[in-house]
């Protein structure tokens, strides 16, 4: 018989968790963020033209406002390869994941030759009972970027969702669990 989950636990053990920060392999550049903005269509001048940017009260390139670049440029890149959990590993009954929102607060903006960096922490974790699973569990996860001067840039906030194929609910109620 499975071992019963006890959601209070697991939020007494995982609110609050927060991983070391971890430096991105490189500093910003302005050729990743010259191919993101012809790949999504984004001219804007700020972003794309060093002679433009310069003359602006930024003095050069910065990155556009997207959570997705500045993790990008957070993180330790494709190659080589190397784990990075987006956030500490929170049990739950399901292994199946869908990340339903992020939000991303900004505080600054990236400049190119900035080197950012990331902490991961828990923000909230829960269980609220969805179509397929009674058991459900979600978990709010923040990742905070700071530049190299410790500064927070952004902070993206994510929720996820952690539930069991029909499956496994229904081998549960046949042990007798929700």
């Amino acid at each position: 018989m499975a071992q019963k989950f006890d959601i209070e636990e697991v939020r007494k053990r995982f609110i609050g968790m927060e991983t070391p920060p971890a430096k991105g392999r490189y500093p910003v550049e302005h050729d990743p963020i010259r191919r993101h903005c012809q790949m999504v269509e984004d001219t804007n001048p700020l972003f794309l033209d060093p002679e433009y940017a310069r003359r602006t009260r930024w003095g050069g390139v910065i990155c556009p406002p997207s959570g997705w670049l500045a993790l990008y440029f957070a993180s330790l890149g494709p190659w080589p390869p190397a784990f990075e959990p987006l956030v500490p590993v929170v049990p739950a009954p399901g292994k199946r994941i869908i990340n339903l929102s992020q939000e991303v607060e900004w505080f600054d903006v990236i400049r190119v030759g900035d080197h950012l960096s990331v902490r991961r922490r828990i923000v909230d974790v829960y269980q609220k009972p969805i179509g397929i699973d009674p058991e459900a569990v979600w978990v709010v996860s923040e990742l905070v970027v700071t530049n190299q001067r410790d500064e927070v840039v952004c902070i993206i906030r994510n929720t996820h969702l952690f539930h069991r194929t029909p499956e496994e609910v229904a081998a549960a109620q046949q042990e007798g669990q929700p």
